[in-house]
């Protein structure tokens, strides 16, 4: 904003973005601006709605040499560093086109399946090799602490700002995620991966009894009719399952119920929670971590864990330090990915794209893995994974 106010002998005042002058003096202002009030008062006051800071004056009192006994003043937003264009444009925030954001969430997505499917090509040769899914399931949880830890240190991540409510919340849904993760790793130490994710896309249905009976919760009728194909498609395929184990089946199913008390807990407990999803993951992990430690050392205890290594090293080579490096560190990756996805996108994307994750998990797991499929065993799984797909959309 450039104005240009008469000069009279009395002084100027500027106060919190209004210009006062202490005489009547009529003021002059450029014809290229909007027209101001008049005041009809003693004092004349020029005032606008933003702070406005004066940042140079012109041929002011002995400080220059009037010309037309005029002074130059210019002024700027109190939230901008340069002073006003004349056309008096507020700022724009830039705001990324769609096509952009389309390209950022594809890209999360992708990232996402991915570190996913290479995580559990390595979780389960880690496992066939190494059968100690408690020690497995504590690597992983403690690679992604000690990533993140590192990163706050450094400060390649900002520190999350938390208290003692945020860990008392987060308290119940570390339990949950514990279980949930150490059961998953159990069916997977047992059974085919393929296996493990179609008995955890029954998920939804868990989710709507628990919600249902115990919390009270109610949904309309084509969420419980979506029920059907994921109850009948996951019970299709463990009847036809070649290699199926009840020990593998049950730890998916403790896994599913597991995973709908982490989300019950996670959703009631958060509610007001500033803190960002992938510091938020990290923050789960660490105290996730204190959680399954002594329950591991108990469980398997230090002696097995040593024989087992000797002998999976002995078979295998250096590469099975490798492996277990590798299913630590992506378990953390597409986790956080994953919870940092949930960001941008709603909570229907975020349930079609964990359907097609699992989609993915499947066929390259039977791919890599040469696992021997019936085609009543496949049709099971396929009605099980459209039956997710329909829950999510019907839920909507």
């Amino acid at each position: 904003m450039i104005c240009a106010v008469k000069q009279c002998s009395r002084g100027i005042h500027c106060s919190d973005g209004v210009i006062r002058s202490k005489i009547s003096v009529p003021s002059q202002r450029s014809s290229f601006l909007p027209p101001l009030p008049v005041q009809k008062a003693r004092n004349s006051a020029v005032s606008i709605h933003k702070a406005v800071h004066v940042s140079t004056l012109e041929n002011f009192g002995s400080l220059g040499v009037r010309k037309a006994n005029l002074i130059k003043c210019e002024a700027y937003e109190a939230e901008r560093s340069q002073p006003i264009e004349s056309s008096i444009e507020l700022p724009q925030t830039q705001v990324p086109s769609e096509a952009a954001k389309k390209v950022k969430i594809g890209s999360y997505f992708a990232l996402w399946w991915a570190l996913n499917v290479v995580f559990n090509i390595y979780n389960k040769k880690v496992l066939n090799a190494y059968p100690y899914p408690w020690l497995t399931s504590t690597l992983s949880l403690a690679a992604g602490s000690l990533i993140m830890l590192i990163s706050w240190m450094t400060r390649i991540a900002e520190a999350p700002k938390t208290d003692l409510e945020f860990w008392k919340s987060l308290f119940p849904v570390a339990v949950a995620h514990t279980i949930g993760h150490v059961a998953a790793t159990v069916s997977m130490s047992k059974v085919a991966v393929s296996f493990t994710h179609i008995i955890k896309s029954g998920e939804p249905a868990f989710s709507v009894l628990v919600s249902r009976f115990l919390l009270g919760e109610t949904f309309p009728l084509p969420v419980y009719l979506s029920l059907l194909p994921i109850i009948g498609g996951c019970a299709l395929a463990a009847v036809t399952e070649l290699n199926f184990n009840m020990t593998g089946f049950m730890g998916a199913m403790i896994s599913n119920l597991a995973f709908v008390f982490r989300n019950i807990f996670s959703k009631r407990g958060m509610k007001g929670k500033s803190v960002s999803g992938m510091n938020y993951y990290a923050c789960l992990s660490i105290l996730s971590l204190l959680l399954l430690t002594p329950f591991a050392f108990a469980v398997e205890g230090p002696q097995l864990w040593a024989a087992g290594w000797q002998t999976a090293v002995s078979q295998i080579g250096p590469h099975f330090v490798w492996w277990v490096a590798a299913q630590s560190i992506f378990y953390h990756l597409y986790n956080q990915v994953s919870y940092m996805s949930l960001d941008e996108i709603s909570p229907l994307t975020f349930s079609i794209g964990n359907t097609m994750k699992r989609i993915s998990v499947i066929v390259s797991s039977i791919i890599i893995f040469r696992t021997p499929v019936q085609p009543v065993n496949a049709l099971g799984a396929a009605i099980a994974v459209l039956g997710t797909f329909i829950y999510s959309q019907a839920k909507q």
